[in-house]
């Protein structure tokens, strides 16, 4: 049971932000604003959404991406935070679970997701 305020100004946080929808299996991209100092400037993460937790504003992703020699990099994402810009759901994944910590004991073509196709548009 949530205090009416609390619930009140979450939801305003949650109308300011676009957020696409995906699930875990999905390639998605991410926009992060990054301060460093007086500087800011925007990092492009894209990887593997392998667990989506939590709700309301508390609600993040975890992505897996591949980095330098083969070594699997994993970074925790709140959705409604202010320092991620955009999300882009670049591919869909066909996957029959909603955790895929599975992916991390996989390596190359193993570790690969098949892709959700749309049927192609017909022209009658």
């Amino acid at each position: 049971m949530k205090n009416k305020y609390i619930a009140s100004f979450e939801q305003a946080q949650i109308e300011g932000k676009n957020v696409p929808l995906f699930r875990a299996g999905d390639t998605v991209r991410l926009s992060v604003n990054i301060s460093e100092g007086e500087k800011s400037r925007t990092q492009i993460y894209e990887g593997v959404c392998i667990s989506i937790r939590g709700e309301g504003t508390g609600r993040t992703i975890t992505v897996r991406k591949i980095g330098a020699n083969a070594i699997g990099i994993e970074r925790v994402f709140p959705i409604y935070s202010d320092s991620l810009e955009k999300i882009e759901v670049l591919r869909r994944g066909r996957v029959r679970r909603a955790k895929l910590f599975y992916l991390r004991d996989l390596a190359g073509k193993k570790a690969r997701i098949k892709e959700i196709r749309r049927p192609k548009a017909s022209n009658v």
